[in-house]
């Protein structure tokens, strides 16, 4: 039996649940007997459950009119030191590359922030960061255009990559 990251499980609903053309997922306690099923561990699911419910309540708190000040023109995006030491520059740097290429806004940026460091990595890597933004993007109405803008641009910076 297996017991799945936190990262493994949410990767799976998101492939089995969050693609399909009517994207229904099954109430929590469905989701999680699945889950549990398909191998996961009960710790785990619970955690990646949790996860969803966060990002559900992330999206509701990032409202355009509750983020005076976010995404000025301009402004410096400041780390903490806290998450400095678990986003690495590369994390850090594609962010920014998002964020200027207007993948993502300033507040999906945050929330993007907020549900890696959730995953408690040690050091975040630019797969789960990927991951995590996909995510985001997605739970969003109109999500479908930003991830098809942050594919483009993932390839985009593959081409540009020294080999």
């Amino acid at each position: 039996m297996t017991t799945g990251s936190v990262l493994d499980i949410l990767i799976y609903v998101f492939d089995r649940y969050m693609l399909e053309e009517t994207s229904t997922v099954p109430h929590r306690e469905h989701l999680a007997r699945d889950l549990e099923q398909a191998g996961f561990g009960r710790a785990n699911v619970e955690r990646a459950l949790d996860w969803l419910t966060d990002l559900a309540f992330g999206q509701e708190r990032a409202r355009p009119e509750d983020t005076r000040g976010l995404g000025s023109e301009g402004a410096l995006r400041i780390f903490t030191d806290s998450e400095l030491a678990r986003l690495s520059s590369e994390c850090r740097g594609l962010l920014l590359r998002l964020e200027r290429a207007r993948v993502i806004t300033a507040q999906q940026r945050e929330l993007v922030i907020e549900r890696l460091l959730a995953l408690e990595a040690d050091e975040s890597d630019t797969e789960q960061l990927k991951w995590v933004v996909v995510m985001v993007l997605s739970s969003e109405p109109e999500g479908e255009l930003a991830v098809e803008r942050l594919g483009g641009l993932i390839a985009e910076l593959r081409s540009h990559a020294p080999h």
